[in-house]
């Protein structure tokens, strides 16, 4: 009899087990088991094709009407063409050459049902465009060959597939270990199950994969679902209360530093949202266990003051602190941005402030080494760098504050090593992001995060208009758009232009989402900074920025951009967080679909800081009714940053909570959904918290904390011990 942990190359056939592992990761029984069908054909119905992408992986369920051999051009000999419809008259075109179209042409003969998997293709125009297949796997429903019980059951279950491996390889797979799983030991408690109506572990496992009718699924899925938030729920919570054990310096406010000179000097007031999070922060702060605090706010809500005031604090009580920027740009920009506001007590000595260093990698060395030496001996009170202060030659005589900006782009080990550099205890940290990325909203619906919200935008903020230039259905609609932003430059304004690559295709910026179609290459600074400037723009100050020059030189354009000596900057989404000119009111952003939701909003942004209205036009080839073009509108229709996480999330997917990827990657998330499942998380949260109160080592429950040590093998122990 199998067990979960048994590898599946004792389990099934060397090559089948193979092939699972290499494809899709799948390695033990408990692997295969938890890898549930994405859903399940019905005999009497097939597939709806009208929602096929190009270079989609898929497994369609349709009826065989056509099958005719074709002339091969130029070559001689035949090649099969079959043609397969959804009931609906939709239709999907088979190709086969070679031998495997005589071996087609036996099989798929007109009336037949069954399966066919492989990739999307497309050929032809407009009404006239057909979905294809080439070369397909297939199993028809009615071929003795496949199992006549196989397919005796109501439902059939489509397993995720891919290259090589065909669902039902994985179907046939499954039956194996089903019919050598023994008993299985339920993590879950017999009163909590009683509770919410669950059925056992074994019984849930044996409806999702050999259901009997839809009740089965329903049933399974609701238990599978319960479990995954459970687990993570009593994981995180473990994680809780271990940080809550942890040494911290204790950084008290005091009524006569630094900070309140620094109120003291303010030109303006605090939001009523700035003081209250500060409130929260400056708490967090004196106590004697770590802060682990989310700072999220719309653009320009105010982050950066409220993360200096904090700052400031831990100065004042003697220790230091470190704000890590993700590019050399914004690193500049935050330094130049904190010292402008400290203004005299940013030179520490006779005026009683701090130092406050930059350490980027491109610093010169005397440069360099005196920033390492104020951060060594303490006379830097703020450090603002870049990915350079984690190189070990960098150390501080007390840090007691880290401050992330825009959390996504740096890895878990990256703000690891500044932690490291506490010496006794752990520093306090502060994560700061404009909008949530899907993983960070994935941490905050888990509770794991302690929260900090500020929605209030401080006075002189203005509205930001945001248009969809829809270039290939309009044309026209990209003309107006250099038209309208030369009016913009012709009133005394500025403009940014983003592009997703650089030039010559060696380096890409943006988060460039991957639409399933063929497309030209993004758009490239170089060639549309040439285009505009001998075209629609000729006559205006242009220049481009990108990560590839030289440091000196980026700095350079933007004091000259910030100086208002450029109108219009061609850039990279080196722009992305964190810049701030005043005099810019215009943002075009080109193949605005090759960029995710939330950079999208970062981008925008960057406009509409001064009090000048601001214009963001988000130009694309991507056609009404495309999910490309549904992000772009979902972006053009709100400028609430949390309604777009949520946009963003729902697309995306949250990525694997436990794991080191942000989406995309394989995740440890099977039935739950973050936004749908919120009342199915907040009842597990509970159910964990009364457990693991009474039982905070599950002595209790031993099961259930094997279920959890397996969760957590690999690095992913390391991964939450490090966040």
């Amino acid at each position: 009899m199998t067990s979960f942990d048994e590898p599946l190359t004792k389990a099934l056939d060397p090559k089948t087990a193979k092939l699972l592992e290499g494809v899709l990761d799948l390695r033990t029984v408990g692997d295969l088991l938890r890898h549930y069908p994405r859903r399940y054909a019905e005999r009497g119905e097939l597939t709806n094709l009208d929602d096929l992408q190009i270079d989609e992986h898929v497994t369609v369920v349709g009826e065989v009407t056509r099958a005719m051999r074709r002339p091969m051009r130029n070559k001689g000999g035949t090649w099969l063409e079959v043609e397969v419809v959804d009931g609906r008259g939709s239709k999907i075109y088979l190709s086969f050459f070679g031998k495997t179209s005589h071996i087609a042409e036996t099989r798929l003969r007109p009336g037949r049902r069954g399966m066919f998997a492989g990739k999307v293709g497309a050929f032809g125009q407009g009404d006239k465009r057909r979905w294809q297949l080439s070369h397909p796997e297939f199993e028809m429903f009615e071929e003795t060959e496949a199992g006549a019980e196989e397919f005796a059951a109501a439902l059939v279950p489509i397993y995720p597939a891919g290259k090589d491996v065909t669902p039902w390889a994985i179907r046939r797979a499954m039956g194996v270990v089903l019919d050598t799983m023994g008993e299985l030991e339920d993590p879950l408690p017999a009163d909590l199950r009683a509770r919410h109506r669950l059925p056992g572990l074994a019984e849930a496992l044996l409806a999702i994969h050999r259901p009997r009718d839809h009740a089965d699924v329903t049933r399974a899925r609701k238990r599978l679902r319960f479990d995954e938030a459970f687990l993570l729920q009593s994981v995180l919570i473990q994680r809780r209360m271990a940080a809550a054990s942890w040494p911290a310096t204790p950084r008290p406010p005091r009524g006569d530093g630094l900070l309140a000179d620094f109120d003291g000097r303010l030109p303006f007031e605090l939001t009523e949202g700035q003081r209250g999070v500060g409130e929260e922060i400056a708490a967090d702060l004196a106590l004697a266990h770590p802060m682990h605090r989310l700072l999220q706010g719309e653009v320009g809500a105010g982050k950066t003051i409220v993360a200096l005031r904090a700052m400031l604090q831990v100065v004042d009580a003697g220790g230091q602190a470190v704000l890590l920027a993700p590019t050399e740009v914004l690193a500049q920009q935050h330094h130049r941005s904190i010292s402008g506001m400290l203004g005299e007590l940013a030179t520490g000595g006779m005026f009683g402030g701090t130092v406050v260093a930059l350490l980027t990698g491109s610093l010169g060395a005397a440069a360099r080494r005196s920033a390492m030496l104020d951060a060594a001996s303490g006379a830097a009170g703020i450090v603002v760098g870049t990915h350079a202060v984690l190189q070990e030659r960098v150390q501080f005589a007390d840090l007691g504050l880290v401050v992330v900006d825009e959390q996504h782009r740096f890895g878990v080990e990256q703000r690891d090593a500044l932690r490291e550099k506490a010496g006794g205890g752990r520093p306090h940290v502060l994560v700061m992001t404009a909008t949530p990325i899907p993983r960070t909203v994935a941490m905050t619906v888990f509770g794991d995060l302690t929260v900090s919200t500020l929605s209030q935008l401080p006075s002189g903020r203005a509205p930001i208009t945001t248009h969809v230039v829809p270039a290939a259905e309009k044309p026209h609609f990209l003309d107006r758009t250099w038209t309208r932003l030369r009016e913009e430059i012709e009133l005394g304004r500025q403009a940014y232009i983003v592009c997703p690559r650089i030039g010559d295709l060696e380096g890409d910026e943006g988060d460039l989402s991957k639409d399933d179609d063929e497309r030209r290459p993004p758009l490239a600074v170089l060639d549309v900074a040439e285009t505009l400037s001998e075209g629609p723009l000729h006559g205006l100050r242009t220049a481009v920025l990108h990560g590839k020059l030289p440091p000196e030189e980026k700095d350079a354009v933007m004091r000259a951009f910030t100086r208002g000596e450029i109108d219009v900057l061609v850039a990279t989404t080196v722009i992305e967080v964190g810049v701030d000119v005043p005099n810019s009111s215009v943002m075009v952003i080109m193949d605005a679909d090759r960029f995710g939701v939330s950079q999208l909003h970062q981008l925008r942004g960057r406009v509409g800081r001064g009090g000048l209205p601001g214009l963001c036009l988000l130009v694309t080839e991507s056609l009404g009714g495309t999910p490309a073009r549904g992000r772009l509108d979902a972006v053009a229709a709100t400028l609430d940053g949390f309604e777009l996480s949520r946009v963003d999330l729902e697309q995306r997917r949250e990525g694997d909570v436990l794991g080191v990827a942000q989406s995309g990657r394989r995740s440890s998330l099977k039935m739950l959904r973050l936004l749908r499942d919120e009342d199915v998380i907040h009842a597990a949260r509970l159910d964990a918290e009364t457990m693991l109160t009474a039982d905070p080592d599950l002595t209790g429950h031993p099961v259930l904390r094997m279920e959890i040590d397996r969760l957590l093998a690999d690095e992913r122990a390391e991964y939450l011990e490090k966040t």
